[in-house]
């Protein structure tokens, strides 16, 4: 596909996810880039209407700036392979296993791919005595991570340092969502690698003044987290980082741009997750390291327009 056959593109925003809010200001920020490429541009939000009523006699493409479940999971892709529309980043299958981060995890393992240990918990299955043999039989020492296994932008995780902590953000987390995931802390750098159309485009540092990279550290300006643009690593061990990325990248059959998260402790990378709908607004990771690596943030979301397709 090329450009004279992407005359008219829908952008889909919004949406219902816990994300809604920075998917409305990235979908915001596409549109203007797609304005100044001279795009005709139009916009969708399912929290409105349902993906069926989307016209596809008046659209040629859609850029998907969509965030979280419904929109980063293979739902709303495969409402697009339906449509027959072509679409930007990562396919049905792609999208599920990248947002499972239980079987994105087995997809790393499987390609020697680093990444902390885990356990799955599931709602249904909840006996603290059995996490607890878990946790010993994994070799999981505190502290622990727990998190939603299905949902994005660090939401819902929590640092656990002693056992009381552990068990109490268990018991929350489980009235929300189906699974989580128990997840051994990795201290270190963090470190976070964008891949674009199959290729690394460069690795950032960041330096949260919060505990870790949460929500807030990602999407508030007042929480002063300190980017590294490059990240500070010697030049092998940042070849090494983006060789991983573009691994990963590969191993789950990506499409369009991805960001990996790692974490590097004592000489080593591990893998925290790959994310198939990376942030485009003023403070995404993806469009600085673009910005830095030479490349606009408007020649940035045309690049990732132009790879779209179906059957992805």
């Amino acid at each position: 596909m090329n450009k004279k056959k992407f005359k008219n593109v829908l952008v889909v925003l919004g949406g219902t996810s816990g994300e809604r809010t920075v998917s409305l200001e990235s979908g915001r920020a596409c549109i203007k880039a797609l304005k100044k490429k001279k795009y005709k541009v139009s916009s969708f939000d399912p929290k409105f209407k349902s993906f069926n009523f989307i016209d596809k006699k008046k659209i040629d493409v859609i850029f998907n700036a969509l965030h979280g479940r419904d929109g980063e999971d293979g739902i709303a892709q495969s409402y697009f392979e339906y449509l027959q529309i072509p679409y930007t980043h990562s396919g049905v299958v792609s999208s599920f296993n990248a947002m499972n981060k239980a079987y994105s995890k087995k997809v790393f393992i499987k390609n020697n791919i680093k990444t902390p240990k885990f356990i799955l918990v599931n709602k249904s299955l909840y006996k603290k005595k059995k996490i607890e043999n878990l946790i010993k039989n994994k070799k999981i020492n505190l502290p622990i991570v727990a998190k939603p296994n299905n949902e994005g932008s660090s939401l819902g995780v929590e640092i656990c340092k002693n056992k009381a902590k552990l068990f109490k953000s268990i018991k929350r987390l489980l009235k929300q969502y189906e699974e989580i995931l128990l997840e051994e802390y990795i201290a270190g750098q963090e470190v976070q690698v964008a891949v674009i159309n199959g290729k690394s485009l460069g690795a950032i540092e960041l330096i949260p003044k919060r505990l870790f990279y949460d929500y807030k550290a990602k999407y508030t300006k007042k929480a002063k987290t300190k980017h590294v643009m490059p990240a500070k690593l010697s030049k092998n061990k940042y070849n090494e980082v983006l060789k991983i990325a573009k691994k990963t990248h590969k191993a789950l059959h990506c499409r369009g741009v991805t960001r990996s998260d790692f974490k590097f402790y004592e000489n080593t990378f591990y893998l925290l997750e790959i994310n198939t709908q990376p942030g485009m607004t003023s403070l995404s990771l993806v469009p600085e390291i673009a910005k830095y690596m030479g490349l606009s943030f408007e020649n940035l979301v045309e690049k990732i327009l132009l790879d779209a397709s179906v059957n992805r």
